[in-house]
């Protein structure tokens, strides 16, 4: 058996097609479909559903599917270990960050680019299903994701920050001259929201049923940027992690009222696969965590970010004076 071959197996469980697996392999369809063949016969049993089209693996070819996945996870470490022995850490690390993560990925991501150059990095926007699949299949090697609401299975982990909310409103909108508001207040209004199959979202209905209240969004998005910009425009609140406004500022036209009683956070954490050997990158950048003072490079940043303009008010009034 070849590695190749397993290559075209793994490429077809992606593709879920023939033909663009052997696309994404650079070789033909009818090589792809003879490398199989081969396999089966060697092996005496049956990988692929016969059939006009790709139909499925058997049984037997999800065993097979799933040692091909971590022969090629150990291939791709060993070619990473050697590489750190001649030039330094190489390859390519896959990251999946669920959408309220990825207003901070740049401060973890900066650090490890600083110390391992020749990485290249790919972030993705996964929900943490997403995350939790892409880890056992191989697929992603970091995750940063929600630590403490649903169980983690397989993985090794990591507290970054804490997330704290907050309902952004429209201005003018509703509470006016308010500072906090209630979540039960909250569920009254009109809201866009995260879409359900986002953890946020699960943790915010969570939230609401907790003091007996359902919320019923009029308008619903998998983007966390889209909230900002929807409630910017006058018809919507919106729940979402202080974090946001920390790192990006407040959307224009609106105000941020801190969610109380009752008061919650949930952390936010890094992950990795819990295997043996680990994958290098994963491994160089779970390391790395421990001195990513999170919670301190975003209060930085809000304040850096709010001091040209506190100072500009400054000015402004000291002039106003004269």
């Amino acid at each position: 058996m070849l590695l190749r071959q397993l290559v075209y197996i793994a490429a077809l469980a992606r593709e879920q097609h023939f033909g663009r697996a052997a696309k994404s392999c650079n070789v033909s369809q009818p090589t792809l479909s003879a490398a199989i063949r081969q396999i089966e016969e060697e092996l005496g049993a049956p990988i692929v559903e016969r059939g006009h089209r790709f139909a499925g693996f058997t049984p037997e070819g999800e065993c097979v599917l799933a040692y091909a996945k971590r022969i090629l996870a150990d291939c791709e470490g060993m070619k990473q270990d050697l590489g750190k022995l001649k030039t330094g850490l190489i390859g390519r690390l896959r990251l999946g960050a669920i959408p309220t993560t990825l207003p901070i990925v740049s401060l973890i991501t900066g650090p490890f680019h600083a110390e391992y150059p020749l990485v290249t990095i790919a972030v993705m926007s996964h929900n943490s299903v997403e995350i939790q699949r892409g880890m056992d299949d191989f697929q992603l090697e970091v995750g940063l994701t929600y630590l403490d609401n649903e169980p983690l299975e397989r993985v090794r982990t990591h507290p970054l920050y804490r997330e704290e909310y907050i309902l952004l409103v429209p201005e003018p909108g509703p509470f006016p001259g308010r500072e906090t508001v209630t979540w039960s207040e909250a569920a009254d209004v009109p809201l866009c929201l995260l879409t359900p199959d986002m953890q946020n979202r699960r943790i915010i209905d969570g939230i609401f049923r907790s003091i007996g209240k359902e919320p019923h969004p009029l308008l619903e998005t998998n983007s966390i940027f889209n909230l900002c910009s929807s409630v910017s425009v006058g018809h919507w609140s919106s729940v979402m992690p202080k974090t946001i406004l920390q790192v990006f500022g407040m959307p224009q036209r609106t105000r941020a009222l801190r969610l109380v009683e009752p008061e919650t956070v949930r952390t936010i954490g890094m992950i990795i696969p819990d295997r043996d050997p680990p994958s290098p990158l994963a491994q160089s950048l779970f390391a790395m965590a421990p001195s990513l003072d999170l919670a301190g490079a975003i209060a930085q940043n809000f304040a850096r970010r709010t001091r040209p303009q506190a100072a500009r008010m400054s000015s402004n009034a000291g002039a106003g004076t004269r």
